[in-house]
């Protein structure tokens, strides 16, 4: 786009035709022209003072023009990066692209390649041109060296020597799934040691939530992104799951609530966390019987922004009932825990869903920010019934780039052995199964929640 200032946004193709020429520009939503061309149009005179143009001139005019256009927004772009693929670039002038990037977001297939079809189907053939140039025609699993390592003059940017190698990237939720899935689990009491590494579920839990979980064969999961070959860990298949903004989702719960100034004055008090501090209050009003039952009346539907897996229905929205009238710190707490809960009913939907297509998961491997709520984590492990696994290091994004760049400078043999070295089991928490009654119910409830939102938008959509 012309100029380096343009905020993201829609755009528009403005066409005028006149007497002697068609013209046409591109438009942002401040009425700024970013671009222009322009066309003449054929005209005839059979005769004295008699004018003729042709209709079929007028739209061929029409369309090179705004082709001219698209040249100027569209075919000057020398490469088209993901983020991932970018910055290697910058680090190594390598237009090499990730398997990872390309696999999971591009259309490739790790076992055909691009397909041609596909491009020309929706407008964008000339991208099948000069062997895919322009989004890569070089596709390296993850972990690879890239060229000669870091260039001079990206060494110079980044205080470091020039040369060290660089790897092949991942999507940054794939590299969390890197760096806690491969942890050498023994000694900690829990089912997956001595299973396959197929057994194990990684979720990446931030602002949103991804699960990734690999086979040996591809598995297809309706609702569940994927299979994707080497996407994450060479020679396996990878499925992804994933729940939209479940971090930002508790975040509007909690800030939205009242009582929420109240909570912000009380945690400061005590140097906390607002969720510290709601995690030390639903214990001090839970009583003799455990937390997660403070929430028998009140349930939650998380998909406020959308469902992204398993059912794939953007059209959802969220709910909440059981509420009562009062707003105080108590309430707070609750639809704070209840929310909580949603979220990880929403991994146990998702989870049913890839085992009922192939999966056989019997450990979870959580990372990310949420990973630092010891609530958090132990709803995940009494609503799924499975033990989830901490790494060590909290940054396991990092971990996993780390095992990466550790593989393409020859440090290990196979991202598989780096895995099993470099991560490192922190804690292990296992489900309460005392309370598993209980939170089948729930988990009832919460599919009856889905269920009746379907049928309320069924009635109001009837005559």
């Amino acid at each position: 786009m012309p100029g380096g200032d343009q905020e993201l946004g829609s755009y528009y193709v403005a066409v005028d035709v006149g007497t002697g020429s068609v013209r046409a520009a591109l438009v942002d939503q401040r009425g700024i022209l970013l671009a222009f061309a322009d066309q003449p149009i054929n005209q005839w005179e059979p005769q004295f003072n008699h004018h003729e143009q042709s209709s079929e001139d007028i739209w061929v005019a029409c369309c090179i023009v705004t082709n001219n256009l698209r040249e100027t927004c569209w075919d000057k772009a020398g490469h088209f990066f993901d983020l991932p693929d970018f910055l290697s670039w910058k680090a190594t002038g390598v237009t090499a692209r990730s398997l990872c990037s390309l696999v999971c977001k591009w259309t490739y297939s790790a076992e055909k390649g691009w397909d041609d079809s596909f491009w020309k189907m929706v407008g964008l053939e000339d991208l099948v041109a000069d062997n895919y140039s322009k989004i890569g025609n070089q596709v390296l699993p993850p972990g690879t060296c890239l060229g000669n390592g870091l260039t001079p003059e990206a060494a110079k940017d980044l205080g470091l020597p020039a040369g060290i190698a660089v790897a092949a990237s991942l999507i940054d939720a794939h590299a969390g799934g890197l760096g806690v899935i491969g942890a050498d689990v023994r000694g900690h009491g829990l089912a997956c040691e001595g299973q396959p590494v197929t057994s194990r579920l990684a979720i990446i839990c931030g602002t949103s939530s991804c699960h990734m979980g690999i086979s040996k064969n591809p598995i297809f999961v309706p609702g569940v992104w994927g299979p994707y070959f080497s996407a994450m860990v060479p020679g396996f298949w990878l499925n992804e799951g994933g729940q939209s903004v479940t971090g930002k989702l508790i975040d509007h719960m909690v800030q939205g609530h009242a009582a929420f100034p109240e909570l912000q004055a009380k945690a400061t008090a005590r140097c906390q966390s607002i969720y510290a501090y709601l995690n030390s209050h639903l214990d001090l009003i839970k009583k003799t019987q455990p937390v997660g039952f403070l929430t028998v009346d009140l349930h939650v539907w998380p998909d406020f922004h959308g469902n992204r897996s398993p059912l794939a229905d953007l059209t959802l929205k969220g709910m909440v009932t059981g509420l009562k009238l009062s707003q105080d710190l108590d309430d707070l707490a609750i639809l704070y825990l209840a929310t909580v809960q949603a979220i990880a009913f929403g991994t146990r939907l998702i989870i049913e869903a890839m085992e009922s297509a192939g999966h056989s998961i019997s450990t979870l491997f959580l990372c990310g920010g949420l990973g630092k709520n010891p609530l958090f984590v132990q709803m995940h492990a009494d609503i799924t019934g499975m033990p989830v696994v901490l790494s060590q290091e909290v940054e396991s994004v990092l971990v996993g780039a780390a095992i990466l760049g550790a593989c393409a400078s020859g440090d290990f043999a196979s991202v598989q052995e780096a895995m099993a070295r470099m991560s490192k089991v922190g804690k292990v928490v296992f489900p309460r199964r005392e309370d598993k009654r209980y939170y089948d119910k729930k988990y009832q409830v919460f599919l009856k929640l889905v269920e009746h939102q379907k049928e309320y938008a069924s009635i109001m959509k009837g005559d």
